[in-house]
């Protein structure tokens, strides 16, 4: 069932949204090589809880941590590890904040140090997709027209795109109806309305996009052992666009 929510609880999910984007803001310049993906979880768990939010994803669905920390091959859903980044690595941080009783959900995925010309591209195509869903995303869009722009996006760039993972509503729950692909033909899937709350978020690989489970059991990894790059925002949809909920 898609909830529709109230513009009250837009502007509660916004305020969340904003100490989300801090939250990632800080421990993406705290990225760099030797330090700990542990590390970085612990850091972003104390800056929301200093502005009196809780982190959404510790204890859902069992995974123990605040942060979902996917190093290189891994897409998402790893888990924060005591192993130092090396240069040259490329790490996805995706996090979620509870407030007020509404989530919100981003990521983005940085270099650690100097990484090569094609991780870098990867990370530009990436980012740019999930830039083109939102500038997609209003009022009686279909989702697979959002899809459909991703992955033309991604594959004239000639990376993969996920098929197994999805993007999300998101409200009350971590992820609620509907379902928001990466990928997809114009005209299918579910007619977007003001009011909805989804998460936007691209996950793209540099080889084939199959995957597998990560070496933790939780996440999830490319098949083939090639690089992968996650980004996301959640958003409001409006009558004239949409409004991104987690950014300063």
């Amino acid at each position: 069932m898609i909830i529709i929510k109230s513009q009250e609880e837009i502007e509660v999910m916004a305020e969340g949204g904003k100490i989300l984007a801090g939250a990632l803001k800080h421990i993406e310049a705290m990225v760099e090589p030797g330090i700990t993906t542990m590390e970085l979880d612990k850091a972003a768990e104390a800056f929301i809880v200093r502005q009196g939010a809780k982190p959404a994803f510790k204890g859902y669905q069992k995974f123990p941590y605040s942060l979902c920390a996917s190093v290189n091959d891994n897409v998402v859903h790893g888990y924060p590890s005591n192993t130092p980044l090396k240069e040259g690595d490329i790490v996805g941080l995706d996090f979620g904040v509870l407030y007020k009783g509404y989530n919100t959900d981003m990521a983005l995925t940085v270099g650690v140090g100097q990484i090569s010309f094609e991780a870098k591209r990867l990370l530009k195509v990436t980012e740019k997709a999930l830039r083109l869903g939102i500038k997609k995303a209003r009022d009686g869009v279909m989702t697979g027209d959002i899809g459909n722009t991703i992955q033309r996006h991604i594959e004239d760039q000639g990376f993969g795109v996920v098929r197994t993972l999805y993007g999300h509503g998101i409200g009350k729950k971590v992820h609620e109806d509907p379902y928001v692909p990466n990928f997809g033909k114009r005209a299918t899937g579910i007619t977007l309305k003001e009011g909805m709350v989804i998460c936007i978020e691209p996950m793209v690989t540099m080889g084939d996009y199959n995957l597998k489970r990560s070496d933790d059991g939780y996440g999830f990894a490319t098949k083939d052992g090639s690089l992968a790059a996650h980004f996301e925002h959640t958003l409001a949809i409006t009558r004239d666009g949409c409004r991104v909920l987690t950014q300063l």
